[in-house]
């Protein structure tokens, strides 16, 4: 068996929410945070790792609207182009049981059991397996025991609403701060490790 991590990327307000009172898309108060200096070289050193990223549709439709160009725009940030890059030629699985194509390059739909895909991805050779901001998904497999680290930007700010990242019933679990880094906007690019997993 490989030994592949599992990787829970988002970002979070100080209210654990993952979008606002808008509804799905409203994430605005995500992106002060998210274009600073040290959010990006954050993501870039938990991106680099991986060779699989796990993505809803809402993600997938969303990223797919703007990450695969950037790579070739001399205008946009190294670091945005590297993400960009790393995007494109890595392994992307999407859960979905309403699309049908995938017309992102490196991309395959699951129709869903996400448990069930990172438990076949995990007796593949490769490098981590990280879930981009797709809440859904990290709930999903968190209730499964089947996450290693969690990569969270905690940004100062209070919602007021929108959807939670954690709902009550998941099992309890210790995690372990492995790094913590401030940001120039005040948000925490906070790594945290599971400190022991049961599979």
């Amino acid at each position: 068996m490989s030994n592949r991590k599992v990787v829970a990327n988002v970002s979070l307000s100080l209210d654990g929410r993952t979008t606002g009172t808008g509804g799905d898309y409203d994430m605005g108060w995500i992106v002060p945070h998210a274009v600073t200096d040290t959010a990006r070289d954050h993501m870039i050193r938990v991106t680099e790792p991986a060779t699989t990223v796990l993505l809803g549709r809402k993600n997938y439709q969303g990223f797919g609207g703007y990450w695969p160009s950037v790579a070739d725009d001399p205008g946009a940030d190294s670091r945005e182009r590297a993400f960009s890059a790393w995007l494109n030629r890595t392994e992307k699985v999407v859960f979905s049981t309403t699309l049908t194509e995938a017309p992102w390059e490196n991309s395959r739909i699951v129709p869903g059991d996400p448990e069930g895909e990172v438990r076949r991805l995990r007796e593949q050779a490769g490098g981590d397996i990280i879930v981009l901001a797709s809440a859904s998904i990290i709930r999903e497999l968190l209730a499964a025991d089947q996450v290693d680290r969690l990569s969270i930007t905690l940004c100062p700010e209070l919602v007021g609403g929108g959807a939670k990242l954690l709902e009550d019933g998941l099992r309890a679990s210790a995690w372990q701060l492995t790094d913590s880094t401030p940001t120039e906007s005040g948000a925490l690019c906070l790594l945290y490790d599971r400190v022991s997993a049961q599979r």
